[in-house]
């Protein structure tokens, strides 16, 4: 009976073997997804970049990039569609979940990919570059009301996106407006004018609809056998996490001014080590997240002449002047850091503020204090002595001693000797000094009040 049974187990065991490996091939090659959320900036770019190697370790069957973005980088954006046009594995751009938009760089990455699809109720477009001042002219402009470096980008841009409609077989008249007009569509209008290849409510309905196609894979035709595959979304890892965090434009700011801020303080006040170690550390993260972001070197320059402006005015008796200088450049600085105006990449108006208002406040301090000490007497040196009284120890014909401030001086009389000589505990004072000898004038006794 016992060998009977494991007969039986044996032969279902070698039955199911085939679909056992083949349910494991399935989930070997299955979908890849990488989602892109909002800004695309260094962070996106290296995000996808990984993805796309874990996907080729896997031998993924397809990588659908599922996006949801007003735009980004213009860097970040090219390095994307770099990795998508090397990609051995075929590229789904899927603008989800509905309310989902693929703007700006967005629409360059779907018309990048092998295959295009949008949920319903999404839309993409809007594809002009941005620079400073704003959009760049639509093609109603006149072409000599145009900048050279407007038409340059334009042109540039233009370029692109044609290039990529070619290679995808897409709308290349819709693909110039997009950019010279920043013109928009819906999911179904897209559909309608080639922009797109399916319109799906989910994932697995892309898959099942995409199933079959046929996409250009370098110098062949490949297959697409998606029905029914499973679909693992790979985040971020913590470097990529991280990097997204330093690179918003507002952290970076705030790292390089608590980087900045932090070794002043340090300098100030040696010996504490944690503000300067804190600094250092802030100056050089934030030093790497400016080299990752389209920075104005005219902006950083401001920034930095404000501080050191500021600074400046805690040594130089200029009651403001050098500090209000100071605080204008800061601002304007802080304003003209980020070239271009790209979504998700602008400092906030209300930081600038505030940390303008910290640095003001930080100048009133330092010139209250000023102020405070140009007002306090005077303690050492001869001008502190001028007028200090004391009184006579000893006196002999034309010199003498007194106690002045608790010191024993060598003393004579203010306009020469007189017929009498001061007396041992007179009360005099201080008209000026020569070297080590105090010159002096004899004072009335002060009568107690009745």
């Amino acid at each position: 009976m016992t060998q009977l049974l494991s007969r039986l187990i044996v032969t279902a065991l070698l039955a199911l073997a085939p679909c056992l490996i083949a349910a494991q091939d399935k989930a070997a090659n299955g979908a890849v997804v990488l989602d892109i959320k909002g800004a695309i900036g260094p962070a996106t770019a290296e995000y996808v970049r990984d993805g796309f190697a874990e996907a080729q370790q896997r031998q993924a069957e397809i990588i659908v990039l599922r996006l949801d973005t007003p735009g980004g980088l213009s860097s970040s954006m090219q390095d994307i569609i770099k990795d998508m046009l090397a990609s051995r594995i075929p590229v789904v751009a899927y603008v989800s979940p509905s309310g989902a938009r693929a703007a700006s760089a967005g629409t360059y990455i779907v018309y990048a990919s092998h295959v295009a699809a949008m949920a319903p109720s999404t839309h993409l477009g809007a594809a002009t570059p941005v620079q400073l001042g704003g959009q760049f002219g639509s093609r109603d402009d006149k072409a000599q009301d145009k900048r050279p470096e407007e038409a340059k980008a334009i042109n540039d841009a233009v370029a692109l996106i044609r290039s990529l409609a070619q290679l995808r077989g897409r709308s290349v008249e819709w693909a110039e407006k997009a950019v010279r007009d920043a013109a928009t569509l819906t999911a179904t209008e897209a559909r309608q004018q080639q922009v797109i290849d399916i319109i799906a409510d989910d994932l697995p309905d892309l898959l099942r609809q995409i199933d079959g196609r046929t996409v250009r894979i370098g110098q062949q035709d490949v297959t697409l056998k998606t029905r029914g595959l499973s679909a693992e979304t790979i985040e971020p890892n913590w470097r990529s996490r991280l990097l997204a965090v330093i690179t918003d434009p507002n952290i970076a700011y705030l790292l390089l001014l608590a980087g900045v801020y932090g070794l002043l303080f340090e300098f100030f006040s040696p010996g504490i080590y944690f503000p300067g170690v804190l600094g250092a550390i802030s100056l050089l993260v934030g030093l790497y997240a400016l080299n990752l972001l389209p920075v104005s070197y005219a902006g950083m320059g401001l920034l930095l002449l404000g501080m050191a402006l500021m600074l400046a005015e805690a040594f130089l008796p200029t009651f403001g002047v050098v500090g209000i200088g100071g605080i204008a450049a800061f601002a304007i600085g802080s304003l003209l850091l980020f070239r271009g105006s790209a979504p998700g990449f602008e400092i906030a108006w209300p930081l600038v503020a505030a940390a303008t208002a910290v640095s003001a406040g930080f100048l009133l301090i330092v010139l209250a204090a000023v102020l405070r000490a140009h007002r306090h007497p005077v303690v050492t040196g001869d001008t502190a002595l001028q007028g200090s009284r004391g009184r006579v120890v000893r006196w002999d014909e034309d010199t003498g001693e007194v106690h002045v401030n608790g010191e024993r001086w060598r003393a004579t009389l203010a306009g020469g000797a007189t017929a009498a000589s001061p007396t041992p505990g007179l009360p005099v004072r201080v008209v000026e000094r020569r070297g080590l000898t105090l010159i002096v004038e004899p004072q009335a006794e002060s009568k107690p009040k009745q």
